[in-house]
C-alpha cells in the first residue's frame, strides 16, 4: 500500500518547531533568572513525587521532625504541586547566593551566615514576583503560576535535585559541584510548558566529613537523613522548649542555627561571596562580646534583629539559648 510521506514530513517539521519553542522558553526564562540575580536556575515537570511519600512517612513515624508539626500536615499538597496551582506543568528551580565569609568565632555567641541579613523570605519573594511577572509579559501573558520561599508545602530540595541544581549530599542539604551549598532555594511553579533538566549524579563518594563533625550526631551514620529534633538549627530555632542538657555542650557556640555540615564539606571550597548588600550585616552585632550579648534586652534584640531571620526564634528563645554557651 502506497504511504504519502508528506504527513510524516509534516508531522516532524511540527514536532521540531514545537520542541524549538519550548527550548527557546526554557531557555528564556534561565538568563531571565540569572538577570534576576539568581545563581542557578532549572526546570522540572510536574508530577506526583511517589518515591517521596514513603521516605516522608518513615521521616516523620521516628519523629525526627520533633515540634515542627506543620512538617506532617498538607502531605498531599507536599507532594503533588498540581495541588498548589491547578493546571501545573513546570518547576522552574532557583537558587540564590547566600555565602559570606565571615568566620566562626570560637567562646562567644554565633549565628548561621544565612541569617547575618535580611530576611530572605521578604528579599526574595520580592525578586520572585518581579521575575514572574516579566516572565508573564515577555512569554505567557494569560499564564499561571505561584512562587514560593521556603513557606509553603513544596519539597523545594528534590524539586531542586529534579531539575538539575544539584544533587542531596549526606548532610541532605542540595550541593551544587560549582558553588557548593551556601544558597537558597525557591520555585515558581506554572502551567508553561518548558523542556525539564536532567538530574545530577551523586559525588559525595565515600566522605563522611559532615556526618563525622555534627556535634549532636543528628546526620544518620550513612547519611542522607537528617534527625532534625537533634540539629542545632531546630535546637535554637524551630522548638521553642529549653534546649535539653544533652545537647547544651555541643553547640559550638551557635544560637541561632548551624553552619558545621557546610563549613567542613568539600564541595564548599567552591563557594564565593554573595554580592547582594541586603545580605550583609545590617548592624554591628559581629563586633559584639560574649558580655554584650549576655547584657542583650528586648529593646536592642528588636532594633538589632528585627529584619532579620533570627526574629523567629524570638528573644526569649535566643536569651535562653545564650545562657547555654
Amino acid at each position: 500500500e502506497h504511504i504519502d510521506t508528506r504527513h510524516y514530513r509534516s508531522f516532524y517539521q511540527i514536532y521540531a518547531f514545537l520542541l524549538m519553542e519550548l527550548l527557546e522558553k526554557t531557555d528564556f526564562i534561565k538568563t531571565l533568572s540569572k538577570e534576576h540575580g539568581f545563581l542557578l536556575a532549572g526546570i522540572a515537570q510536574v508530577r506526583k513525587l511517589e518515591e517521596e511519600e514513603n521516605r516522608l512517612d518513615d521521616w516523620l513515624s521516628k519523629g525526627y521532625h520533633g515540634d515542627m508539626q506543620y512538617m506532617a500536615n498538607h502531605k498531599e499538597m507536599r507532594l503533588d504541586p498540581g495541588k498548589l496551582v491547578s493546571g501545573a506543568k513546570s518547576v522552574i528551580s532557583l537558587a540564590y547566593n547566600y555565602y559570606s565569609a565571615h568566620p566562626w568565632q570560637k567562646g562567644k555567641p554565633n549565628i548561621s551566615i544565612y541569617a547575618l541579613g535580611h530576611d530572605y523570605h521578604r528579599v526574595l519573594k520580592k525578586k520572585l514576583k518581579e521575575l514572574w511577572k516579566e516572565i508573564q509579559s515577555k512569554l505567557a501573558p494569560s499564564s499561571k503560576g505561584r512562587y514560593f520561599v521556603d513557606s509553603a508545602p513544596v519539597m523545594e530540595r528534590q524539586w531542586a535535585m529534579l531539575a538539575g541544581l544539584g544533587w542531596t549530599g549526606k548532610n541532605t542539604l542540595l550541593i551544587n559541584p560549582k558553588h557548593g551549598s551556601y544558597f537558597f532555594l525557591a520555585e515558581i511553579i506554572c502551567d508553561i510548558e518548558l523542556k525539564p533538566d536532567t538530574p545530577m549524579h551523586d559525588y559525595c563518594g565515600t566522605c563522611t566529613r559532615c556526618i563525622d563533625a555534627c556535634p549532636t550526631q543528628a546526620i544518620d551514620a550513612n547519611g542522607y537523613v537528617l534527625k532534625a529534633d537533634q540539629c542545632i538549627s531546630y535546637l535554637t530555632i524551630e522548638t521553642k522548649k529549653s534546649i535539653p542538657d544533652e545537647f547544651s555542650s555541643s553547640l559550638n557556640d551557635y544560637v541561632f542555627g548551624c553552619d558545621i555540615c557546610q563549613d567542613i564539606c568539600p564541595w564548599n571550597r567552591f563557594s564565593k561571596p554573595h554580592n547582594d548588600p541586603a545580605f550583609d550585616p545590617q548592624s554591628d552585632f559581629l563586633s559584639w562580646t560574649k558580655q554584650d550579648w549576655d547584657r542583650l534586652d528586648q529593646e536592642t534584640f528588636d532594633k538589632t534583629f528585627g529584619h532579620s531571620p533570627v526574629k523567629r526564634a524570638g528573644y526569649a528563645k535566643i536569651k535562653d539559648t545564650i545562657s547555654k554557651i
